[in-house]
């Protein structure tokens, strides 16, 4: 049986994080990859070898080593809990980190409402020590998101991007879909 990559899309504040941990407590022999722990890491331990613009290579070379260390390391299951929203970044996840032909590949993409995530960002407790850069607010960040959903790279996921596809348009989708994926790891 293959292992299951499942990979979360969305802007801030829409449900990924805490539907990678729900996920994580009902998928046996799981774990979550969350990229937000660790930049809350590096920047707690590490701020000043951060790059002050452009891509967090460091970062990115934490990200790297923890999946080469799980994939050749355990048997688990992968659900990585980012955005992953530039259509670029996924065929990267989903051709070179997690090939078809050793994980069985599931996006879940969370399309709230933008309504529904200025009222979360705003009521938001999160810690902001993942920040780097000009943004002090979710706010901030989603604004961001905002503007960059009109560039061409970022896009809704489509149907055969990767083996499954699940759409949360709504809070109350989750526990279905969490069900539909233990469901498939079982298969």
């Amino acid at each position: 049986m293959k292992r299951l990559a499942i990979i979360t899309v969305g802007k801030t504040h829409s449900g990924k994080t805490t539907f990678a941990r729900q996920l994580e407590q009902k998928l046996t022999n799981s774990f979550v990859m969350d990229q937000d722990a660790h930049a809350e890491f590096l920047n707690t331990y590490y701020k000043m070898l951060q790059p002050k613009e452009g891509p967090n290579i460091l970062k990115h070379s934490l990200t790297k080593l923890v999946v080469e260390y799980a994939k050749e390391y355990t048997g688990f299951h992968f659900i990585v809990s980012n955005s992953n929203r530039a259509k670029s970044t996924r065929q990267y996840l989903l051709e070179e980190i997690y090939s078809e032909n050793e994980f069985t590949r599931i996006l879940v993409h969370f399309d709230l409402s933008d309504d529904i995530l200025y009222k979360r960002v705003e009521n938001s407790a999160r810690d902001t020590n993942i920040f780097r850069g000009p943004y002090t607010t979710f706010k901030d960040v989603l604004i961001r998101q905002e503007k960059e959903s009109e560039l061409s790279d970022i896009a809704d996921p489509d149907e055969g991007e990767a083996d499954y596809l699940f759409v949360v348009n709504d809070p109350d989708d989750v526990d279905r879909v969490i069900e539909e994926i233990v469901a498939l790891a079982d298969v």
